[in-house]
């Protein structure tokens, strides 16, 4: 289960990474600028994406030790 906490952190670091990319390259490369909005767009879906699925992960292992 930890793997799935630190692939989330890794998901946040990228995106933050790519919003200060997309913004350095604003005025000087709109393109490139756009590509990395688009991955902070993704990266932010996709931690949360795993975030969900972490909680449901965590909720069921917790069930199952309930019942036990």
């Amino acid at each position: 289960m930890k793997s799935y906490r630190i692939s989330e952190v890794i998901y946040w670091i990228i995106a933050i990474i790519s919003c200060f990319e997309a913004y350095t390259l604003w005025n000087t490369n709109t393109s490139k600028s756009y590509l990395f909005l688009g991955f902070a767009i993704v990266s932010i879906f996709m931690a949360f994406f795993r975030r969900y699925f972490r909680k449901k992960f965590d909720q069921r292992a917790k069930q199952k030790n309930d019942s036990r």
